[in-house]
């Protein structure tokens, strides 16, 4: 067959639903010749085993561009992705009214637990008393019950976290990622490179031989 080339983008975190995992499951391809295209994505890279419900494979790109050279000799392999990345196989996914039975649990504990760390430590700094005396010396009388200060502060706290976090329900305040976002996004490449290491370190990623 003629030189032909094929560009590779692997994605590091894959996850699927399905036992056998093809090409096309795990990154993008592109060649010339469709065919060829065709054929690769339909390759067959590997086979999750037993009844667990949840498995992770880590691979390493090498082993792709060896399968595809085998079947095509003359063909040349560029990859623009990562050089190894995760499968993850979950065969069922769990039941929507229990993701939502924990979803609700979690921000529970959450909602809760920040308040109670507020409320510690506006106790800790008196934050009270600042309010009363810098409400003294501004009006020049003595605070009595709840001030404006302590109304503001209670509207500008909750204001305030939904402008840092840049989340009001489904809804962005702006494009840019929340902070939780990019805090989610380092915890699973932090993840990813833990299982990659791992398995590379205990011998159990697939790879060329």
């Amino acid at each position: 067959m003629t030189n032909e080339t094929l560009y590779v983008k692997i994605e590091q975190n894959v996850l699927v639903k399905k036992s056998t995992v093809c090409f096309c499951d795990v990154g993008k391809f592109v060649c010339a010749r469709k065919d060829i295209l065709r054929q690769v994505r339909q390759m067959v890279l590997y086979r999750f085993r037993g009844k667990r419900k949840k498995q992770v494979q880590t691979f390493s790109v090498l082993l792709l561009i060896q399968m595809i050279q085998e079947k095509y000799p003359g063909i040349t392999v560029n990859n623009l992705g990562a050089p190894d990345f995760v499968v993850h196989f979950v065969s069922k996914e769990e039941p929507k009214g229990w993701q939502f039975l924990k979803t609700c649990l979690i921000c529970g504990v959450l909602f809760f637990g920040a308040a109670f760390m507020i409320m510690t430590f506006i106790t800790d700094v008196s934050v009270t008393d600042v309010f009363d005396q810098f409400y003294q010396q501004v009006t020049g009388k003595n605070a009595v019950g709840i001030n404006s200060l302590e109304i503001g502060f209670c509207i500008g706290l909750p204001v305030g976290i939904l402008i840092f976090y840049n989340h009001l329900g489904k809804k962005k305040l702006t494009d840019d990622p929340t902070p939780v976002q990019v805090a989610m996004r380092k915890y699973e490449q932090d993840v990813d490179t833990t299982y990659i290491e791992s398995s590379s370190r205990e011998g159990k990623s697939v790879d060329v031989e």
